[in-house]
């Protein structure tokens, strides 16, 4: 397991730390590797019962890293990051999110896949995919307007601006929000309570909720597709470029 993400089980939960505060937990493929090493570990660990997911205090997750990103095999449809991506959609197991600070791109769409998301007032989400000359990832194009409706989902995916934990809370995208000085201990806590209960009637329960889930890795592939040829345009090299001279 990777030295940038720190897991560990108690009480039936199994806590996923990102831990790569100097580049504001910014994802690269070693980490995306190792993500997915820990849903399949929770996931056939039968005492684990919840996930949970922390960034940090300050950020939660920056996105993916750009240097890192542009490598082209990070982007194949058998890579790291499309393995973590259909690993993710296949958890059984209830998820839970504790966001803090700035949760941008992969920050804001792993977060659907998620059952139960708790945001801190300071939280900033973004989608911002357009902006860069490419297209939604994790699935979010088909899951943000399932989840929240088709114009809401366009307004955030189309104009990629960054909103608070107030709008994320009206739209539906998070279950509510806490005080950021105890926002760990309280996602804690619920995933304790939902520990403690029957690990098959979480997991059944979560299934009927998903009956979509194959068109979820279909659109998950075929956003990795769109997204592959779209960085390769001379609209995104340029925008990208920029970005990376700064």
């Amino acid at each position: 397991m990777s030295e940038l993400v720190k897991t560990f089980v108690e009480k039936g939960v199994f806590h996923i730390e990102l831990h790569r505060a100097n580049k504001k937990n910014s994802l690269i493929a070693e980490m995306y590797l190792a993500l997915r090493e820990a849903l399949v570990e929770a996931q056939t660990n039968d005492k684990v019962h919840v996930i949970l997911f922390k960034g940090g205090k300050n950020c939660f997750c920056a996105g993916n890293d750009i240097a890192d990103f542009l490598n082209e095999s990070v982007l194949d449809t058998d890579g790291p990051i499309a393995s973590f991506l259909h690993e993710l959609a296949d958890v059984q197991k209830p998820i839970i999110a504790a966001v803090s600070g700035p949760a941008i791109g992969i920050g804001t769409t792993l977060l659907l896949h998620c059952d139960l998301v708790y945001a801190t007032e300071q939280s900033v989400f973004s989608l911002p995919f357009v902006n860069l000359g490419v297209c939604a990832e994790a699935g979010s194009s088909y899951l943000l307007s399932r989840q929240i409706g088709h114009v809401r989902a366009a307004e955030l995916l189309l104009f990629g601006e960054a909103f608070d934990a107030q709008k994320a809370k009206t739209f539906g995208l998070i279950n509510d929000i806490v005080d950021s000085d105890s926002y760990w201990e309280f996602a804690q806590q619920q995933a304790e309570k939902l520990a403690a209960k029957p690990l098959q009637a979480l997991m059944v329960n979560k299934q009927l909720m998903k009956p979509d889930n194959e068109l979820v890795h279909q659109i998950i592939e075929q956003e990795i597709i769109e997204f592959s040829r779209l960085i390769k345009t001379e609209d995104a090299k340029t925008i990208f470029k920029k970005f990376l001279s700064r």
